[in-house]
């Protein structure tokens, strides 16, 4: 009898835990697709608000977990489905032909970017200047490109995304605080462009970190890596100190803009 009620009490804990955190799907306006907010009910007064972008997967459990553990950490977070299909991939070829398109109409991904980050300032419980975006993979080229762009944001956390671009940000066009994790042992980013990254944060005047994991993949961050890796035959794989230090590094980041207003 006291096994079953310490089970129900941890289960009850365990409920309440979770009930913390609402999960609302929402809809962007003029067909650009959906996301979903992540509030913590126990959040009493504004605070930082982030916007996560997916991996080239879509916006899938992953991309909702990381949400969510934003959300946990006190922080109001939307995820957006950057494809604005609300298809999600399995298959590495699914998921190369969705990037594809999305990257075909910047203009659109750019809208739709825009205006979750209006829907973002409009909640309650987001403060004026500590709005965040946050990208993994596919993701993390998005938010950066943000930035180079000047969009007005608190700052950018890319994770094993593209770091290169065709247009490098010029002095002066960058406003927002900017955090790079990458691997060394990252195919899909490769030394030469983590350099010409840093030389181009560097000449355009960035406020800028940048995170190099030795020995590390592609998708370091994703505990499914490893699988995807078997699976396809893929150079990806899940690195837990990585994980973890880079997920450190992002609170730290986000707390230190938020106190340097």
């Amino acid at each position: 009898m006291k096994r079953l009620l310490l089970l129900v009490s941890l289960f009850m804990m365990s409920q309440t835990a979770f009930s913390d955190i609402i999960e609302t799907p929402v809809t962007l306006p003029d067909d650009l697709g959906t996301g979903v907010m992540y509030l913590n009910d126990k959040q009493k007064k504004p605070g930082p608000g982030v916007i996560v972008i997916h991996e080239w997967w879509g916006l899938n459990d992953y991309a909702r977990d990381r949400a969510r553990m934003l959300a946990r950490a006190g922080y109001t977070a939307l995820a957006v489905d950057m494809y604005g299909t609300g298809k999600v991939a399995t298959h590495p070829k699914d998921a190369e032909s969705f990037m594809k398109s999305a990257m075909a109409e910047p203009e659109k991904m750019n809208a739709r970017f825009e205006a979750a980050r209006k829907m973002m300032l409009k909640q309650q419980q987001v403060e004026a200047g500590r709005l965040f975006a946050i990208g993994y993979c596919f993701g993390g080229g998005v938010v950066l490109n943000q930035a180079r762009m000047g969009t007005d944001l608190a700052g950018v956390a890319s994770f094993h995304g593209t770091l290169g671009t065709d247009t490098p940000a010029q002095p002066g066009d960058i406003k927002a605080r900017i955090l790079a994790a990458t691997g060394q042992a990252d195919p899909m980013i490769p030394a030469e462009q983590v350099t010409g990254f840093v030389k181009e944060m560097t000449e355009a005047g960035a406020d800028f970190q940048l995170l190099s994991f030795p020995g590390v993949k592609h998708s370091f961050t994703n505990p499914k890596a490893d699988a995807v890796a078997e699976r396809f035959d893929m150079p990806v794989g899940y690195d837990a100190h990585a994980d973890q230090v880079s997920w450190k590094a992002l609170v730290d980041f986000i707390e230190h803009k938020s106190h340097a207003e």
